[in-house]
């Protein structure tokens, strides 16, 4: 079944009607998507070091055998002759020379055709020559969301006075917003048919220094100006004006990322600049609800006591004598399994995982392919005997230190006995995907928000290789394990318990819709006409 997101949150209307009005023109018809050549061209600076047919085509021999060896989810929404489509046009269009973005525009469009959500060629983990020449390039003056195929300003960096919060972009550079939607969500990584994901993984919101529009747009859409030109409505104007503003460099926003905590990439391998510090927040709100926000779950690399973190936040929220408990996880993609931590602190006897069963292409990787695979655990290069069960395609794995599959999670105190809400929306695609599962499963709490990422016929992830191409020193991630569910299941998110979407108003005056209905959701079972 097909995320119906966008289509509940409609789409502009008069869009085409408005833009002829004022010269613009209307959107051009959808670019071909199962092939190369209709790829614009880049930019002609910054990634058009050229890189040799000889070595594109070598380094896509690599990509294939690693891929059609160990990825577990790559024919999980495709068939056979569709990889090997996907493939075959790929060293087609690799059958002369091209530049390090056209190569890279090759790669992601490829990778994105698996449709897994952990499969693509990583930001965070290219060569500092790559990043220096494709994720530098100019950004947009502002950051901002998309609403169906809107896109409105969250924040602005802009001399302009008009672009506030709440101003919808209608077009740049002359292109309607939503053919610039529709051509970079063919790069954007979901599970399976999850559109409401490909849609949230292209908004701007300063949560990374590299944001996957910020890295596309210039390559699908070049333009050598240090100016762009938006055409744009300010909140609550009928009418719609054309301005010219001078494009943001790379550097200035890093500052007021770095200020806000920047969380890391799930696949990213970089450490962390500061491993001690904490990157989540608790407080208690009024009327005893206690809050806590967990932008990222990336542990692996930081020495910060997160778990003494929770344990503590449990003993002040009880202490607290709070009723309620509202846990963020709006643009949390995943990371380590605090869910289940968080899970033992809601919880008076043990309850199951999440009943999927956990597969694996390989039990040892073939020694040709080891000397192109980089990870943090040297053990996913050799399963041994938990990789179990052998079928003609894959190995049963039985999870980390566990007898079996269908282990538990065990109560831990403190514990809080009141009301969980979750705010959950299509980033949650990975841990916090399957922690979302695992509070519906259990009927722990309530979602609420907008659909997940993710996607309920499981996911792919746990474990990683990233994988470098030695010939281009490109790299792709590869996740490792599948997670598979018995019994048909929808190709979507979850759909949450309280379906809640920020409006124009809300944006532009700075409220935050998904809290504002936790609490009035609160006072309604609570009698209360506050």
């Amino acid at each position: 079944m097909k995320n119906d997101y966008l289509g509940r949150l409609g789409r502009l209307p008069g869009l085409v009607l408005l833009l002829l009005a004022s010269g613009i023109g209307a959107p051009s018809e959808a670019a071909e998507l199962d092939g190369l050549s209709a790829a614009p061209s880049v930019p002609p600076s910054g990634a058009d070091s050229v890189l040799r047919s000889t070595d594109l085509k070598a380094d896509l021999q690599v990509l294939r055998r690693a891929y059609e060896t160990l990825h577990p989810g790559l024919l999980r929404y495709n068939t056979p002759a569709q990889i090997d489509s996907a493939f075959d046009a790929l060293e087609k269009e690799f059958g002369q020379d091209r530049t390090l973005g056209q190569a890279y525009l090759g790669l992601s469009l490829l990778a994105a055709k698996v449709k897994c959500g952990h499969t693509y060629p990583n930001f965070f983990n290219q060569a500092e020559s790559v990043a220096a020449a494709l994720f530098r390039s100019p950004r947009l003056p502002f950051y901002f969301r998309w609403l169906g195929d809107r896109m409105i300003v969250t924040r602005s960096f802009a001399s302009e006075e008009s672009i506030l919060p709440g101003t919808e972009v209608l077009a740049i550079n002359d292109v309607p917003v939503a053919t610039i939607l529709a051509r970079l969500t063919t790069v954007a990584r979901a599970d399976g048919n999850n559109d409401a994901k490909r849609v949230a993984d292209l908004e701007v919101q300063g949560t990374s220094r590299f944001e996957a529009f910020d890295i596309y747009w210039p390559l699908f859409f070049p333009a050598n100006a240090s100016l762009v030109t938006l055409f744009v409505r300010a909140p609550g104007d009928l009418s719609a004006r054309r301005v010219t503003v001078p494009l943001v460099a790379f550097t200035d926003r890093l500052p007021v990322i770095e200020a806000g905590h920047e969380p890391a990439n799930e696949g990213a391998s970089e450490a962390s600049p500061d491993g001690a510090a904490p990157i989540w927040e608790y407080r208690l709100l009024e009327d005893r609800i206690g809050y806590l926000r967990m932008p990222s779950w990336v542990l692996y690399n930081t020495s910060w006591d997160w778990k003494g973190f929770l344990e503590q936040t449990f003993a002040s929220l009880v202490a607290s004598g709070a009723t309620d408990l509202v846990v963020d996880l709006r643009n949390n993609e995943g990371g380590s399994d605090v869910g289940d931590v968080l899970v033992s602190h809601l919880v008076t006897e043990p309850i199951p995982r999440q009943a999927v069963t956990r597969l694996v292409r390989y039990r040892r990787v073939p020694d040709d392919l080891l000397p192109y695979l980089d990870t943090w655990d040297p053990s996913f290069k050799d399963w041994g005997a938990a990789a179990i069960d052998s079928t003609d395609r894959f190995y049963r794995l039985r999870r980390d230190a566990d007898d079996d599959l269908g282990a538990v999670i065990t109560p831990s105190l403190p514990r809080f006995a009141g009301r969980l809400w979750v705010l959950v929306g299509a980033a949650n695609s990975s841990a916090t995907f399957e922690f979302a599962q695992t509070v519906r499963q259990n009927r722990l709490g309530l979602l609420v928000g907008q659909p997940t990422g993710g996607n309920q016929r499981g996911i792919n992830g746990g474990a990683f290789f990233f994988l470098r191409l030695p010939r281009t020193g490109l790299e792709l991630d590869l996740p490792l394990i599948g997670q598979f569910r018995q019994g048909k299941w929808p190709d979507a998110g979850l759909e949450p318990d309280l379906f809640v979407v920020p409006r124009v108003e809300d944006i532009a005056q700075g409220r935050d819709a998904e809290l504002e209905a936790v609490r009035a959701e609160i006072r309604r079972r609570d009698g209360s006409g506050r």
